[in-house]
């Protein structure tokens, strides 16, 4: 039984990794309701608007194996806080940019520095949780991630009527160093793992990440031989690397892991969370301002009923019935998601935004369950000296499916032309939704399959 400063070091642990998970995503989402100013300042061409819209995707994608290995290696306090410290001096940048291709680089580079937030802060949480109270950790932490998305457009429009595109930059970078002020003496320390980490196996995998996530921008603007060539780069890397990480003592992620049906299900959902329910929230705000002609406050404030609903669904999801196993409520999760999707399909033709908000409103309670399940599924599925790379794992399959379905949606609704609600938008729902049946397809004949060989013989 904890006694009573263990609880309250814990609780503070919690809350620090709680802040800063939503102002991971309250970065991540900067561009949905900036990226018209800014392209108007530094006069951007299509091709960099796709890039920073992609960038930060882009560095958490690439940087979060690398992050849950340093972190289990090295210490994730010490992770933790370099990423809130490389967010620090990105923003800044950001905030001082004067050209697109400096903005892009400061987008990648927050990226980074929010891939050892998230995978680090996770793993923190596994650390000091256990059993019953772990689950409910990792639910507040769900909860995290959607204040992020609820908070992050509407604080980014509320900065741009104040002080132009830039102020929320300056306010990522203060948050970002408060935060890590705050974080210095209270985190807990971890063991560290007695062997040197995988140099080459990171550069292999982040650099097979860089060139699969710089392919799927390019995609955007259209089918060309350098996506294609960028493609075959990133599989002959990333092929590489899982030949490297056998021979390993320190692997950047246990490929031995995907043995087992608890991490490999996990996983699954989460890339399927990305590339469907995820990627396709991204685009409503772009298609309600688009198509409708509503303002960017207006936009993010709609979209609030798909993100604050997931707050709340996520932080209720530790009420479910007991008996209602961790698979079955990421599969109930999932079915909702799919559900939710394609009410969207009601956002075609002549309509009123008001149309958008039950499709937002169940996706919002289905995702909000995904998103605890899922978190407590990333530490739960992996030991325990090794929950950094279950997290981050879990993460860069949700950020690499939503740079898939972002792609996707992207293409099908730029074109439709003229009718890219009607149409595109329908094509996009569609592909997001095919996405997420999918994964809960692979999920259950993965479970299946397992089933029948626990089976006695």
């Amino acid at each position: 039984m904890p006694t009573s400063p263990e609880r309250d070091a814990r609780a503070v642990t919690l809350t620090l990794v709680a802040i800063s998970t939503a102002l991971s995503l309250i970065i991540f989402t900067i561009p949905l309701t900036t990226i018209n100013a800014v392209t108007q300042d530094l006069r951007l061409t299509a091709g960099e608007i796709a890039w920073i819209m992609s960038g930060m995707p882009l560095g958490c994608a690439v940087g979060l194996l690398t992050s849950g290995a340093l972190g289990d290696t090295y210490g994730r306090k010490k992770v933790f806080l370099g990423g809130l410290l490389i967010t620090v001096v990105a923003s800044i940048v950001a905030a001082l940019a004067e050209s697109g291709l400096v903005l892009i680089l400061a987008r990648v580079v927050q990226g980074l520095g929010n891939a050892g937030v998230m995978a680090c802060g996770l793993g923190l949480l596994g650390q000091v949780y256990h059993g019953e109270e772990r689950a409910r950790a990792t639910a507040i932490w769900a909860a995290s991630l959607g204040s992020g998305v609820a908070i992050g457009p509407i604080l980014a429009s509320i900065c741009l009527s104040l002080g132009g595109w830039q102020a929320i930059q300056w306010v990522a970078a203060i948050a970002s160093g408060a935060l890590a002020l705050a974080s210095l003496k209270p985190l807990p320390k971890s063991e560290r793992i007695p062997e040197r980490i995988d140099l080459l196996g990171s550069i292999l995998m982040m650099a097979g990440m860089a060139f699969l996530l710089s392919a799927l921008t390019q995609l955007r603007m259209g089918i060309s031989a350098e996506p294609v060539l960028m493609l075959l780069a990133s599989a002959v890397l990333i092929i590489a690397f899982c030949f490297l990480e056998l021979r390993v003592r320190n692997p950047i992620i246990q490929l031995d892991l995907f043995r087992r049906a608890d991490f490999v299900g996990a996983t699954l959902a989460a890339f399927a969370s990305g590339a469907g329910v995820l990627s396709i929230m991204t685009m409503v705000p772009t298609v309600l301002e688009r198509s409708l002609g509503i303002r960017p406050l207006f936009a993010a404030t709609i979209l609030l009923a798909w993100s604050a609903i997931t707050v709340v669904a996520a932080l209720a999801a530790q009420y479910l019935p007991r008996s209602l196993s961790a698979r079955n409520r990421v599969v109930l999760g999932m079915v909702g998601c799919i559900f939710g999707q394609l009410l969207l399909l009601l956002m075609s033709g002549d309509y009123i935004w008001p149309i958008a908000l039950p499709g937002l409103f169940v996706s919002g309670v289905a995702n909000g369950i995904l998103n605890a399940s899922l978190g407590h599924a990333a530490v739960e599925s992996v030991p325990v000296e090794r929950v950094a790379m279950g997290s981050a794992a879990n993460n860069t399959a949700r950020y690499l499916g939503s740079a898939i379905g972002i792609t996707v949606s992207a293409v099908l609704i730029s074109n439709a032309g003229p009718y890219a609600l009607s149409l595109g938008w329908q094509e996009a729902v569609l592909a997001t939704t095919g996405f997420s049946v999918l994964g809960l397809l692979v999920m259950l004949l993965l479970d299946r399959r397992s089933a029948r060989k626990s089976m006695p013989t």
